[in-house]
């Protein structure tokens, strides 16, 4: 017997209403890092070995330069998203719990953010 409403039903959402979210923005970000790391893989075969200048001025080119930038995006959200799941299975405290979840925010965004403004200075140097 299905005790959810057909509202309930309707949107998809289970008893934390926002499991489907979650388990989709996991899948949606792992299925964006694909081409991202293939993409990294064959720069980084590339230009193995190569001069720093010469990388340098690779990684200034505006598409790599986005490229870099989404494989950070992607990355944090990704990475942000599963330390959530790890932590609201294993940390079984609830105010241990809070802090983990907060954080874990906060060090994604501060890792981000970071990794976002190196990926700039080298774009905006070249």
């Amino acid at each position: 017997m299905d005790m959810r409403t057909p509202l309930g039903k309707v949107r998809g959402l289970g008893s934390a209403k926002s499991g489907t979210e979650h388990f989709w923005r996991v899948r949606t970000t792992s299925l964006a890092l694909v081409p991202l790391t293939v993409f990294y893989i064959v720069f980084l075969v590339m230009y193995a070995g190569r001069p720093y200048a010469e990388v340098m001025g690779a990684l200034s080119n505006p598409f790599v330069a986005t490229i870099n930038g989404l494989m950070v995006v992607a990355s944090i959200v990704h990475m942000r998203l599963g330390m959530e799941e790890v932590i609201q299975d294993y940390v079984h405290h609830e105010g241990l719990k809070v802090l983990a979840l907060v954080l874990n925010a906060f060090f994604s965004l501060i890792v981000g953010g970071l990794c976002l403004f190196a990926v700039l200075k080298i774009a905006f140097a070249g």
